[in-house]
């Protein structure tokens, strides 16, 4: 891939600003010497009004420098002026933002003036300091592809009092090394956001050795998630005003006293407290069921929340997730999953990975094994229109770079149902199911039963009462995804302590809603067909009678049309359904106070 150099992007922008061309620079539009002042005047206002009107066809956007309008207004008052130094000398700002730029080269030295310079969202990934004007006090480095500052810290300029390095591949101890007083002595505003530092008591450390340093922005890096920040941070730099675009009270910085000098205290580890709340929305399995229907099986449905997250160690709730796995395998009783199929590809994807507490995660750059993250299934409940789950689960993570990536790309909550037939057990007092007889075996066995048999039949009724219920026993539980949905968790890395959210995932069908909607259209056509022959029977009967009947045939016929309608009508089943909700909140801990840090400190010693 070809490289773009800064010098030759800059070059492109002054040249489009056409500073020869009408209506600046000299031509026949500007009037000679020997015209009168007056009018003179007034075409030199027509030409600026040229280049100021938005509807004018020679208005430009000249947003990357705020120089470019006042070089365009020389242009047409004095050209005689723009020579090509003047030009260079003449920009004091540059803001050349998603250009495809890659090098910086010796070409921005042209612009010996240059005080404020800003390449974000471009493709650089070394600066060069050799090739940076001394004047810079403003430098803007962000989103661009950056991985180490030994070349910046080579020469840096010597007056630069911002500095915005945010959104790029920072974060080892050589980069927190070039960050220090040494190298920025009057560095005032210093954005680090969004970058890969995890260490923050070396980062603080070399950070407190900026003299000047009164605005910092740190919010993204991984070490943010920890309990400690922001008061270790807030206490580490006593100089500091604002921290994460939010000024520091003296409140706040009496909170946190004494925080910093807690040397033993673990700052790189980070907890997470997950809690499901209620769920509403769910159909009842039960509504649809036959009121003839046998005896058995007895038919039991529950319903648990599943998710994933991050750990700091070997998931307590294995066994939970192989039986997950396992029972996948027979979801439901055709063997097929009822579920939408996003959910069906993730069930797949996760019952065809070893058992091992690794779970594989699908990110941009392809599927790569995320360690330690482990599946969670709440308590199982059976239907209720509010079923409250009250579920809490805290986690403790030392990756916090993995954590910072697995929040960037949220959770999946996942709604499962459970379904249990139960059966009575096999016993001499119980006798084995037999076949039912058909229609015509039952019709001529009526009135044919002995007098013993029928005889003794209120005896045994009494028998059964007294016996007492029978043993049932359970088959393998048949497990079905219902839903699933993303949970975003991106405000946890940008700076929010809490994300409380009401996850929708829209409408869903109970297995019994579907087979009951499936039997209630068989029934439905094979009574339109009923209807539809009986019409035609009598349409062929009637076809041989004398125009008396044609009136009556007439009113059979709309008749008959209306029963047709009010077989639509009066066996149709409207059923409305709720979308399905879930309340779920991930909060990080956040010490709030020293004390509390003091506290934790001394759990810490004593387990």
């Amino acid at each position: 891939m070809s490289s773009t150099t800064l010098s030759a992007v800059l070059e492109k922008q002054i040249r489009h600003l056409r500073l020869a061309d009408f209506p600046c620079g000299y031509g026949s539009w500007r009037k000679t010497k020997d015209s009168t002042d007056g009018k003179e005047t007034k075409e030199t206002d027509a030409l600026l009004e040229l280049l100021s009107c938005p509807h004018s066809p020679w208005w430009l956007d000249v947003s990357w420098s705020p120089q470019a309008p006042a070089v365009r207004k020389l242009a047409v008052l004095s050209p005689e002026c723009l020579r090509t130094d003047f030009i260079y000398n003449y920009f004091t700002t540059l803001r050349i933002m998603d250009k495809g730029v890659s090098v910086i080269d010796d070409g921005l030295l042209r612009f010996s003036k240059l005080e404020e310079l800003v390449l974000s969202a471009n493709r650089i990934s070394e600066i060069p300091a050799e090739n940076l004007p001394s004047t810079l006090k403003i430098l803007e480095l962000r989103a661009n592809w950056l991985s180490a500052l030994n070349s910046l810290t080579n020469h840096p300029p010597p007056h630069v009092q911002y500095l915005g390095l945010g959104s790029n591949s920072l974060g080892s101890h050589e980069d927190i090394f070039n960050l220090t007083g040494r190298h920025w002595p009057q560095l005032v505003s210093l954005d680090l956001s969004d970058c890969e530092f995890q260490d923050q008591q070396a980062l603080l450390s070399a950070l407190s050795t900026l003299p000047c340093l009164k605005t910092l922005v740190l919010e993204g890096n991984p070490f943010t998630l920890a309990p400690s920040y922001p008061g270790f941070t807030v206490d580490s730099l006593p100089q500091l005003s604002c921290l994460d675009t939010s000024w520091i009270s003296s409140e706040e910085r009496h909170r946190f006293r004494g925080l910093a000098e807690l040397s033993d205290l673990i700052v790189d580890q980070a907890s997470a407290t997950v809690s499901v709340g209620r769920m509403t929305g769910i159909p009842d399995p039960l509504t649809s069921m036959d009121k003839n229907a046998p005896d058995f099986p007895v038919v039991n449905y529950s319903y648990f929340i599943t998710y994933e997250f991050l750990s700091h160690h070997t998931p307590v709730n294995l066994t939970v997730y192989s039986e997950c796995k396992s029972d996948t395998a027979h979801m439901t009783e055709d063997g097929s999953s009822d579920a939408d199929p996003q959910s069906n590809k993730n069930c797949e994807r996760e019952t065809s990975k070893p058992d091992t507490g690794v779970l594989f995660v699908n990110t941009e750059e392809g599927c790569h094994v995320t360690p330690c993250v482990s599946r969670h299934s709440t308590s199982k409940l059976t239907w209720s229109e509010c079923m409250d789950f009250s579920d809490t689960q805290r986690y403790i993570v030392s990756d916090l770079e993995g954590l910072k990536k697995f929040l960037s790309q949220g959770l999946h909550l996942r709604i499962e149902e459970e379904k249990v037939l139960s059966w009575p057990a096999a016993s001499e007092d119980i006798p084995v199911a037999k076949p039912s007889r058909n229609v015509k075996e039952k019709k001529g066995m009526k009135g044919k039963e002995s007098p013993i048999k029928s005889g003794s039949t209120k005896d045994k009724s009494k028998d059964r009462k007294k016996k007492s219920a029978p043993e049932l026993v359970q088959d393998a539980p048949i497990r079905r995804c219902l839903g699933s949905v993303h949970v975003p968790l991106q405000n946890l890395v940008k700076g929010d302590h809490k994300v409380d959210i009401l996850c929708v995932l829209g409408d869903l069908h109970t297995e019994s809603e579907v087979e009951a909607t499936q039997t209630l259209d068989k029934d439905l056509g094979k009574k339109i067909k009923e209807e539809n022959e009986d019409k035609e029977s009598k349409r062929r009967r009637g076809r041989g009678t004398g125009q008396k009947n044609t009136a009556s045939s007439k009113g059979k016929g709309e008749g008959e049309k209306d029963r047709e309608l009010d077989v639509h009508t009066d066996d149709s089943v409207s059923i409305h359904l709720e979308p399905v909700t879930v309340e779920l909140s991930v909060e990080l801990e956040k010490w709030r106070s020293a004390s509390e840090a003091h506290h934790v400190l001394r759990l810490q010693q004593t387990s």
